[in-house]
């Protein structure tokens, strides 16, 4: 994530710099179920106390960033305000953008808004399939299954074609009208400041990666082609949708677990699956349209195995 932070020029002027637009969406991962209460844990390693003096004032509370704005939309309702903790799936919960913005504040002297969009069991190849991927197409077994199950096909149909693209379609709707009215979400905010949209961080997958019926050989070598697929067509249509075509992208692999190399023997049965997911993930980043400005973040790096 440090690379969108410390990517770019810079004004040694932060009041008459632009503001800087980071855009955050996904799934539950991106909603955040960190509880405020764990905070005190991370201060027990000495590797990671620094962080939580980062996190916390002089009395142990959350921090308030001060150059940190955020719009949050979610479960239908927007919460805006300074960036503190309260911005995840609660609001006694974090996400990834509380630790993010205190490290952009930290790093840049402009004003940094996050507009955050996030809605927990989304897939990708449904909930936000972007335009450019067409419609959801169903597969033969996946026809033959509903009918065994007695399901009407015409109308499931019809409830898959609404489904499909309906949370791209918010979150390119709640960007655009955040960006129309800066100055509801950052109080002070001169027009004549202008903006800059300076990153977009994705973290989605899970409903993905357990879906077979979607991706039936996913415990194959290619078994998820597909999401990379799509992958590709969203950074290509959010780019264009926004009118940003050089929009940097940070995509946050899906880490459940730990690296592979490391799982035990009761949890061999989903190594192929996760890392092939991972792989799918990752895959968009070289490709020679998007290759430069997308960078992968292998978060499985981080997991607490204890």
């Amino acid at each position: 994530l440090l690379l969108l932070a410390l990517s770019g020029a810079s004004s040694p002027e932060a009041d008459a710099a632009p503001l800087r637009v980071y855009i955050l969406c996904g799934q539950s991962n991106m909603q955040g179920h960190a509880r405020t209460t764990t905070f005190e844990h991370i201060g027990m390693d000495p590797a990671t106390a620094p962080l939580l003096d980062a996190m916390t004032d002089g009395e142990g509370n959350p921090r308030v960033c001060e150059r940190v704005w955020i719009s949050y939309l979610s479960q239908d309702r927007e919460k805006t305000g300074k960036l503190t903790a309260g911005f995840g799936a609660d609001d006694d919960k974090i996400g990834p953008e509380f630790t993010f913005g205190l490290t952009l504040e930290q790093n840049l002297p402009e004003p940094i808004l996050l507009i955050k969009t996030a809605w927990g069991g989304k897939s990708l190849h449904t909930d936000f399939r972007p335009p450019s991927a067409g419609p959801y197409v169903f597969s033969e077994q996946q026809l033959e299954n509903l009918q065994e199950r007695g399901k009407d096909l015409a109308t499931f149909r019809e409830e898959k074609r609404r489904a499909t693209g309906h949370y791209y379609r918010l979150t390119i709707e709640h960007v655009k009208e955040v960006l129309a009215d800066l100055g509801a979400v950052v109080p002070g905010h001169d027009p004549d400041q202008g903006y800059e949209l300076a990153g977009f961080v994705w973290f989605q997958g899970w409903n993905d990666m357990v879906d077979s019926g979607v991706y039936p050989n996913r415990d194959k070598p290619g078994g998820y082609a597909a999401y990379s697929e799509v992958m590709g067509h969203f950074i290509r249509d959010v780019r264009q949708d926004l009118d940003a075509p050089g929009l940097p992208f940070v995509i946050g692999v899906m880490g459940v677990g730990g690296p592979v190399s490391e799982y035990g023997p009761d949890r061999q049965r989903y190594a192929s699956t996760h890392q092939n997911f991972r792989d799918a993930m990752a895959a968009p980043a070289p490709r020679p349209e998007i290759r430069g400005n997308v960078f992968p973040v292998l978060t499985e790096t981080y997991w607490d195995r204890q």
